[in-house]
């Protein structure tokens, strides 16, 4: 009797974990779809700093881009927990497709945001309950207590962000030991003649 081995369809195959669709045969466009939203994130925040630094809006009235026709985005602490799980969901969910040196900047970047959604975490339960730390008059993070919130997630979204950068960068660029590590598809295979 002879065994045979099948590679299962993407109908069978599971979407997560290490040999996970997307963290092998959708890697790639899933890390790009990633980068899509984060660099939305991004425009969001500098359009609001440079509400208040360049044309010289009172931090209120500055809410960045979809801010301005909606500005009860700015104040919902849900939208912006949501979007701080949604980031460290995403961190986690992609960390297998990486390998070496980029796996290491990956976890950096993702470390990061496990402290900038705990940031987020203790926002929303002061807004939710009212009690605010320190009995501050606003929900007011750990990190807030020493910068303003603008500049405050202006760093937490910088210092997230250039390691997230460095790793896709090294992922995309991996050395030879990488390259034989990696089980995505993010990088054409070297043929060899």
């Amino acid at each position: 009797m002879t065994a045979s081995t099948t590679t299962p369809d993407t109908t069978t195959r599971k979407w997560l974990g290490p040999d996970g669709l997307l963290n092998t045969k959708y890697h790639k466009q899933a890390l790009w779809l990633y980068l899509f939203v984060v660099i939305a994130h991004w425009v969001e925040h500098i359009a609001q700093a440079a509400q208040i630094y360049v044309f010289d809006w009172p931090v209120p009235k500055a809410g960045g881009a979809l801010g301005l026709a909606f500005p009860w985005l700015v104040k919902s602490e849900w939208l912006h927990y949501g979007f701080a799980v949604v980031m460290m969901v995403a961190f986690i969910i992609l960390r297998h497709g990486f390998v070496g040196r980029a796996k290491t900047w990956w976890m950096v970047a993702l470390w990061i945001q496990v402290w900038h959604h705990f940031e987020h975490f203790l926002l929303l339960m002061q807004a939710v309950t009212g009690a605010n730390l320190l009995g501050k008059p606003v929900p007011t993070s750990i990190a807030q207590l020493v910068f303003p919130r603008v500049e405050l997630h202006l760093l937490y979204n910088a210092i997230v962000f250039a390691p997230m950068v460095v790793a896709m960068v090294y992922h995309m660029r991996p050395n030879a030991t990488e390259r034989t590590q990696m089980r995505c598809n993010c990088v054409k295979p070297v043929l060899v003649s």
